[in-house]
């Protein structure tokens, strides 16, 4: 079902309830065009205000300037292109917001990505990750679960993080950046930033040409250059402060950061086709593994003579009647272990014999 509605170039639209999924995009068009499932979908019109609810997934476009308020949205959000006002009261999904002005989210119960905000963001619980990236106005973040990323903001920035939090930061002067973070912080911050740190944690270490880094320091304050804007870091892990740009990479001891670099865009997607990667990389060891145990197999059925020798890897194993498995002297690979499942799931051995490969690979009998 479609349906279109015209209430002028700054509507005030309330989403009372989504069952489903959120589609909800701003564009320079002066019409309301929604789409959803027949009868699923209920719409009200009084002048430049509209009520939708929707029983399951919701697509809608809306004029760039409208005002919009969402009360509960039932599965995934993703939002882009709205440049009035957003009030949300919750999401029990994933929410990702991109090229938005002002934000004010009651509560977001799975993971919250933001991209380019020309106004603030406020959040009062969020319940997972929360990524945020290019804000013109203040974050203030009342309460995050999980991890924070956030880059690029220009104005004042409040954070209560549960676990870790890396932050990329340009500070400017008379603004002020308070962070309390569960486990572990990550500070980037240009060479020429200026900004007095103040900072509490397990271990603080200062990756700054210049400053000389204090040993068992668990409270400390640093002034850079002019010192024009306040820096409080708090942290129950360590909190590292660094002005390389590769800070990210390197820091393989700040936990699920390490090696992310802090380009946040497409994050899933790269997640996903290193997965795939590794996945195409361990089928080929798989194949490989397979097609020599296979010449193998093959060598000893033309040998004969009633009895089975399988060479896997590293070992020789003698399956005639009264062969017994002789564990190895050295520890199997995956790839090896895999194989042997392989083969059984081929048919190329016997239940039997894969279950005395595998006992004697474990360190059985």
């Amino acid at each position: 079902m479609s349906k279109t509605i015209n209430a002028g170039r700054t509507p005030k639209i309330e989403i009372e309830s989504i069952g489903g999924d959120l589609s909800l995009v701003g564009w320079e068009g002066d019409d309301i065009l929604l789409k959803a499932d027949d009868d699923e979908m209920r719409v009200s019109q009084d002048g430049d205000f509209v009520q939708v609810s929707c029983d399951d997934d919701l697509s809608i476009r809306v004029p760039k300037g409208a005002n919009v308020k969402i009360s509960n949205i039932g599965g995934d959000a993703s939002i882009r292109g709205v440049m009035g006002g957003i009030e949300l009261i919750s999401a029990n999904g994933d929410l990702s917001m991109r090229d938005v002005n002002s934000v004010t989210i009651e509560t977001v119960h799975a993971d919250f990505s933001l991209r380019g905000a020309k106004g603030s963001l406020s959040i009062r619980k969020a319940d997972s990750d929360v990524s945020i990236r290019d804000v013109d106005g203040n974050v203030t973040l009342d309460s995050i679960s999980d991890d924070l990323a956030l880059r690029d903001v220009r104005g004042n920035v409040t954070a209560n993080v549960g676990e870790d939090v890396v932050m990329y930061l340009n500070p400017r002067p008379g603004n002020s950046y308070n962070v309390n973070a569960g486990d572990d912080i990550l500070l980037v911050m240009p060479p020429r930033a200026n900004a007095v740190l103040s900072m509490s944690g397990d271990e603080i270490h200062m990756d700054w040409d210049g400053v000389e880094n204090v040993d068992d320091s668990t409270n400390r304050s640093v002034t850079l250059g002019d010192g024009s804007a306040q820096i409080n870091l708090s942290a129950g892990g360590d909190i590292r402060v660094s002005n390389r740009s590769d800070a990210g990479d390197s820091a393989e001891d700040f936990g699920n950061f390490a090696g992310m670099g802090m380009d946040w865009s497409g994050f899933g997607e790269r997640i996903s086709r290193r997965v795939e990667q590794a996945t195409e990389r361990a089928q080929r060891k798989i194949e490989a593994a397979n097609r020599r145990i296979e010449q193998k197999v093959r060598a000893a059925e033309k040998r004969g003579r009633g009895k089975v020798a399988l060479g896997i890897g590293r070992w020789n194993w003698d399956f005639s009647p009264k062969g017994v498995p002789v564990p190895p002297k050295a520890p199997v690979s995956d790839e090896e272990r895999l194989a042997i499942l392989k083969m059984l799931q081929d048919k190329k051995i016997t239940a039997e014999e894969a279950e005395k490969l595998l006992a004697a690979l474990e360190g059985g009998s």
